[in-house]
């Protein structure tokens, strides 16, 4: 249906374009006169009389008033109509030019097949080259040069000469062949008020502009000034029948030696032409609409669900979203004006506050950071993402605010923070026994898998961390922060970006590396995640006994060596089932951080794993990161994050080791998504 629309509407502009000439052009002057004045008075006497006093030849001319209420004017018609076409032209341009030129003191009017024109200004006998109208028709020749000199410049010329000692007419037109299998037919004219030698410079003043001009080597242009106009165009548009004055109708300029001109066409046939030249024409633009229209519908085909999503959303926002709006000083007033005793948190996007809402709602409250030019994207996602996702592990957006340059995110207040407090906090850590820390897994493994295949748009989180786990009353886990969430097409497998966004050491290689990004970006995240809540250690800040380094690292090598309880946090150690339960959950995370992206499993087969104890697992391979070197005091955290990648050399015997950087700060490259 799009295409059919397209092709449609495509179609009409080029028949408009191309074959439906202009046959309306106006220039109303800024000056305006009073209205129901003695100026109104006059010009309307004026320009009602032009019709019924056009001569003959299609002209006529008068003045009248005195002083800064005198009016002239002048009416004229094309020299090949007859006298009654004629009239009846000048009466439709006189009801349009007062129409549309309402209080005007001076308007210039081109009209089908006639032209007036009236000023406050005596101008009768005087060359007028401005104001200009240009249109021309949307194709070019092969070769606008030759078409220009050898066949457009030798007719014009004589068409000049014949127009400026035409007599009262001045009018001459022709027809001739050009190239690419075109007859042209051109046509000029003066108003008869000018002398000869003033319709010669007025042609003259066309014809040296035209190399300059836009219209240069189109098949077909309409030069408007009002004291003469040039006209060309690759089918018939006069009357050559009543040009009693005009030579034969066809005389062709001088033709190059390899292209002898063809014969005239037979006598009454110029119509049948005209018509063969528009059909030709119009299959020809159907046949580029579609070359054209075709791949552009392919290559947009697989976003244009994505478009339809993310404009319905918009569209609801707008009236749906009214009930999720706060008013500032709603917000202000329930976080005690963002008092200090009531902030949570610090993040990438900004503070985090809590707050009580008038009814006894406790929310948290994110405030976009003043100086974070990043956080306007951040916060369109949120609010374009999260208000449509309704998981048990995600975090409810409960409403947002907009106040001159504030930016507020009222989400649900989860009472326990994040994972991270609990997680690597030696204290707090008592309290994630294997029950909870089995349930915060599943509770990830579930709500990632909403995201990649169950929620209204694909939706790849790009951030997942301890950080951004929050716990509830009960200790469930509810996904948060979407500032970096990236939006696929259903069917889309993967994108490319050239900004990274995320933070390092959750991120996958070939997202960090190459800037590909896919849902086994959001796989490779969680099988971090997993490891670090097996372990109770940062992945980018991991010790254990003398290692110090990369925790993926470390566990791969445990692994092979069948020492997998190295892994284990040891206040989860404990009977020999427990112990196998979770080195089946170490399996499925090495599983989930495999360097090969095909070798990852999808969240839906990591939900299924996680589930059934029964389901066989395969071997996995070596993880993304791998290394078995230790950083140099000298090193700063990032260059020795990157300088590992993948390198296997081994550790020196007794060298001082450094933890990579503790701090978790998003990476955010926000552009282009």
């Amino acid at each position: 249906m799009g295409f059919l629309k397209c092709q449609i509407i495509v179609i009409f502009l080029f028949y408009y374009l191309i074959i439906a000439q202009p046959n309306f052009s106006l220039q109303c002057n800024v000056t305006e006169y009073p209205p129901n004045g003695t100026y109104h008075t006059n010009l309307n006497t004026l320009v009602s009389s032009l019709s019924c006093n056009i001569d003959s030849d299609g002209f006529y001319n008068a003045t009248i008033g005195q002083d800064q209420d005198r009016v002239s004017a002048i009416a004229q018609c094309r020299a090949d109509v007859e006298l009654q076409a004629c009239r009846d032209c000048i009466n439709n341009a006189t009801r349009l030019i007062l129409e549309k030129c309402p209080s005007k003191k001076s308007a210039f009017e081109v009209y089908d097949v006639c032209l007036i024109r009236y000023s406050n200004e005596s101008f009768i006998g005087t060359m007028s080259t401005d104001p200009r109208s240009i249109y021309f028709v949307l194709g070019d020749f092969s070769n606008p040069q030759l078409f220009f000199n050898q066949y457009l410049e030798p007719v014009l010329t004589s068409l000049r000469t014949r127009a400026s000692a035409g007599g009262k007419r001045k009018f001459a037109a022709n027809v001739f062949s050009a190239p690419d299998f075109q007859t042209i037919h051109a046509l000029v004219q003066c108003t008869s008020d000018l002398s000869a030698r003033d319709c010669y410079e007025c042609l003259t003043a066309i014809y040296s502009s035209l190399l300059g001009c836009e219209c240069y080597a189109k098949r077909g242009n309409y030069y408007i000034m009002p004291s003469c106009i040039v006209r060309y165009e690759p089918y018939s548009f006069f009357n050559e029948s009543l040009l009693a004055e005009a030579p034969p109708p066809l005389l062709s300029p001088p033709q190059p030696a390899s292209l002898p001109p063809p014969p005239p066409p037979p006598p009454g046939k110029a119509d049948k032409t005209a018509r063969t030249n528009i059909i030709i024409v119009v299959l020809a633009v159907t046949v580029v609409i579609f070359v054209v229209c075709i791949p552009v519908i392919l290559m947009k085909r697989r976003k244009r669900k994505l478009v339809y999503k993310r404009e319905s959303i918009r569209d609801d926002d707008t009236s749906s979203a009214e009930s999720l709006k706060y008013d500032f000083s709603t917000i202000r007033a329930a976080t005690d004006n963002f008092s200090n005793d009531n902030k949570l948190g610090q993040g990438g996007f900004g503070p985090v506050y809590k707050g009580k809402l008038p009814n006894g709602q406790e929310v948290a409250v994110k405030r976009l950071a003043a100086n974070s030019g990043q956080g306007d994207l951040e916060f369109k996602n949120e609010v374009l993402l999260v208000a449509r996702l309704e998981h048990r592990n995600l975090v409810r957006l409960l409403g947002f605010c907009f106040d001159g340059t504030e930016r507020l995110l009222i989400y649900e207040f989860v009472p326990n923070a994040s994972l991270d407090h609990f997680l690597f906090d030696p204290v707090k850590r008592k309290h994630l026994d294997w029950e909870r820390r089995s349930k915060i897994i599943g509770g990830l493994a579930r709500g990632i898998l909403y995201l990649h295949e169950d929620s209204r748009l694909r939706i790849i989180h790009r951030d997942l961390k301890a950080s951004n786990v929050l716990l509830d009353a009960e200790m469930n886990p509810k996904i948060s922060d979407f500032g970096m969430a990236r939006l696929f097409v259903m069917d889309e497998s993967q994108g490319i970006t050239s900004k990274i966004a995320g933070t390092y050491g959750y991120m996958a290689p070939e997202y960090a590396m190459q800037g590909k990004m896919s849902v086994k970006s959001d796989v490779f995240s969680f099988g971090v995640l997993v490891l670090e809540i097996l372990g109770g250690q940062r992945n980018s800040c991991f010790i254990n006994g003398e290692y110090v380094g990369n925790l993926l690292s470390y566990a791969w090598r445990n692994w092979r060596e069948g020492t997998t309880s190295n892994l284990i946090d040891p206040m989860l150690r404990g009977g020999s089932g427990l112990v196998s339960d979770i080195t089946r959950c170490i399996h499925i995370a090495l599983l989930c951080v495999q360097e090969n992206v095909a070798d990852r499993p999808t969240m839906a087969a990591v939900v299924l794993m996680l589930s059934s104890l029964s389901l066989a697992l395969s071997v996995p391979s070596k993880p993304g990161y791998y290394m078995q070197i230790y950083v140099s005091p000298n090193t700063s955290p990032i260059q020795g994050y990157k300088s590992r990648l993948t390198s296997e050399s081994n550790r020196p015997a007794k060298s001082k080791s450094i933890c990579l950087s503790q701090n978790e700060m998003s990476i955010s490259e926000l552009d282009p998504r």
